[in-house]
């Protein structure tokens, strides 16, 4: 069963939150509870495909063996080589699931939510060797912080130390109905952003452009403003969603959007655009590159290291998505861009050749819109396709 994808699956979770809700009312504990629903949630999740099911057990299995593994060794020592290891069998899961479509039509290792975990597992590695995650990992709030089921498939990518904070945390009634007030009223916000604008868009619009453009170049137009609005109402959807449920189980899960559409620019759109996932790249990608460079000293020159870094980022992005040539392009694109924009802030700050109005401001709002459209264009695929 898709999370999120049916009525019945609210239903289900109507069902299974009532005790939670019942408990945090009467400001009482109720993550031991919801440790149950996690597992009750990830086996309706998984019942329709018991490899699924079972790739997630023996990813979960790898993947806490590994972290507790390596936070074991770093108590005693803190080698490169070994660090370099630990990251690279926390991801080797994730990178077989995505090559093994390639060569077989059976994919035994990947799963609903592969990459997702894989961020919170490699994260973690990270953070134990920078000495931020020094206490003991319970077995028990290690697997809940993994397999936690309102984000699985799609994020939003939570931090281990915020949520262990939220978790260990006591939580008053009147708390608990402060957060109960706003999980459900996301969960409303979900409901109209995927099931009425989203599926409005894709339904009357998208699926109707054979009728509503009067040209080839037209119908291209037309599809590239109308997917990446439907992208955007509907995985804004499925994140309120996610975060709503989170935050009725008492874990407020991060954020995803913060109205992308009116972003000034390259930067700004990425630190509005589903930030979870553009701050883990930030942080576990593009710092730590820029990190190593610059204690390497191979090259002296700041704006080409940070350049760079977005190539590496964005090319990395781009192969996550998928090898398809979409994805790749979007990639190459945004790192284009990207660096392209960063040249041009540099000049500007020396230059004040674009000055900071009102008027500039909604220039570029009205740039970055165009520019992030053709983007998701180029994600979409129907770049490559005569007609939608």
């Amino acid at each position: 069963m898709t999370p999120y994808g049916t009525f019945s699956f609210f239903f289900i979770l109507a069902v299974l939150l009532t005790p939670t809700i019942i408990l945090g009312l009467r400001g009482k504990r109720f993550h031991t509870y919801n440790m149950v629903i996690t597992l009750i949630a990830l086996a309706i999740i998984f019942s329709s495909s018991l490899t699924q099911a079972v790739a997630l057990l023996l990813f979960t299995i790898w993947q806490v063996a590994l972290i507790r593994g390596y936070k074991a060794y770093r108590t005693k020592s803190n080698a490169n080589y070994a660090f370099y290891l630990a990251v690279g069998l926390s991801i080797l899961p994730l990178v077989m699931s995505k090559l093994l479509p390639y060569f077989s039509q059976i994919n035994m290792i990947g799963f609903l939510g592969i990459s997702y975990l894989t961020f919170k597992g490699v994260q973690m590695v990270m953070e134990i060797r920078d000495g931020l995650i020094k206490k003991d990992l319970p077995l028990s709030r290690l697997i809940y912080f993994i397999v936690f089921f309102p984000t699985i498939s799609s994020g939003p990518i939570d931090r281990y130390r915020r949520f262990e904070k939220e978790l260990t945390a006591e939580i008053s009634s009147d708390q608990y109905k402060v957060l109960l007030y706003e999980g459900i009223n996301k969960i409303f916000r979900g409901f109209l952003y995927k099931y009425i604008i989203g599926y409005s868009i894709n339904h009357y619009f998208i699926a109707n452009l054979r009728f509503i453009a009067h040209s080839h170049l037209e119908n291209h137009l037309y599809y590239m403003y109308g997917y990446s609005l439907y992208l955007f109402f509907d995985f804004a959807g499925y994140s309120a969603f996610a975060i709503g449920v989170s935050y009725i189980m008492g874990i407020k899960s991060p954020e995803n959007f913060n109205r992308p559409f009116i972003s000034r620019n390259l930067k700004d759109f990425w630190n509005r655009w589903h930030l979870s996932l553009s701050f883990w790249f930030r942080d576990y990608v593009f710092m730590r590159f820029v990190f190593w460079m610059t204690k390497k000293k191979w090259i002296k020159n700041r704006n080409i290291v940070s350049n760079l870094g977005y190539v590496l980022l964005f090319l990395l992005m781009g192969v996550w998505h998928g090898l398809e040539i979409q994805y790749i392009l979007y990639g190459v694109y945004h790192a284009i861009l990207m660096v392209l924009y960063n040249s041009f802030e540099q000049f500007n700050k020396k230059h004040k050749w674009w000055p900071q109005n009102r008027y500039t401001k909604i220039i570029s709002i009205v740039i970055t819109f165009h520019v992030i459209c053709f983007g998701f264009y180029i994600f979409s695929g129907q770049l490559f396709h005569k007609g939608v």
